[in-house]
């Protein structure tokens, strides 16, 4: 299986709807997953004040979509999982959490540590821009703090020894060789130094703990599809070796 996750304010149809990728995978011997995660579900079990999901999009994801697969779709155990923005950290918080499940994790400029100074107002400023209570997803980033390392890839590197990674990202807001000449600036490209900036403190703890991984930051470039696609591509031969396929 390959799970494909979708980026915040969006949907399941994104990858479909904005890329090549089922030609691109015409010839892969896997289910290309592309489940559907909410325009602010952050790929996780909801704290609600210590009451639970709903949502609980993790194990929706972990658990009811891929065994949905596994007994009606004779998916089998290889399993390989990529994303971009939102969907970068749920790749790669979904392989840390979920030890010995996905043989492959690949980041398309997304959080990839939670909790580094600036980062949890990014985060619940996102979630109330969504008219989402920024509370509700891990409750409050000093009272909760066992909660938000409990979905911090940082905190969760260890768990990632033994699974391929691609981590990649924009290093700043400009436009890059992808954009079309006099592409106006859109705050969503601040994504792309943010996702650099975990990005490093993640790559800086996976070399502290010996861990291979591919980190590929390419400078100028916004927080666009263009860039996203190519990457993917840029980490496809990973994913069919992680797949065997």
């Amino acid at each position: 299986m390959l799970y494909l996750l979708h980026g915040g304010a969006d949907d399941y149809t994104s990858w479909t709807r904005m890329t090549d990728v089922s030609a691109h995978t015409a010839d892969l011997d896997a289910i290309v997953v592309m489940p559907e995660a909410g325009r602010a579900g952050n790929y996780t079990d909801w704290y609600n004040g210590g009451r639970g999901g709903p949502p609980a999009w993790a194990t929706f994801h972990t658990y009811e979509v891929r065994r949905l697969l596994e007994v009606g779709y004779r998916a089998g155990g290889r399993r390989a999982i990529a994303g971009l923005s939102m969907g970068a950290y749920g790749a790669v918080k979904y392989a840390a959490r979920n030890p010995g499940m996905f043989r492959f994790a690949g980041a398309y400029s997304g959080i990839l540590a939670t909790r580094l100074p600036g980062i949890p107002a990014i985060i619940m400023n996102a979630q109330a821009s969504e008219k989402q209570d920024p509370l509700a997803l891990w409750g409050d980033p000093k009272r909760n703090k066992r909660v938000w390392a409990a979905n911090d890839p940082l905190a969760l590197a260890a768990n990632l020894r033994g699974v391929a990674l691609y981590l990649s990202s924009g290093t700043n807001s400009f436009n890059g060789p992808l954009d079309p000449p006099g592409s106006p600036w859109h705050p969503a490209h601040l994504g792309e130094p943010i996702s650099a900036y975990t990005g490093k403190a993640l790559s800086k703890r996976l070399k502290q703990l010996r861990i291979p991984h591919t980190l590929h930051l390419y400078g100028n470039g916004t927080h666009t599809w263009p860039y996203w696609i190519r990457e993917f591509k840029s980490s496809y031969p990973m994913i069919r070796k992680a797949l065997g396929a």
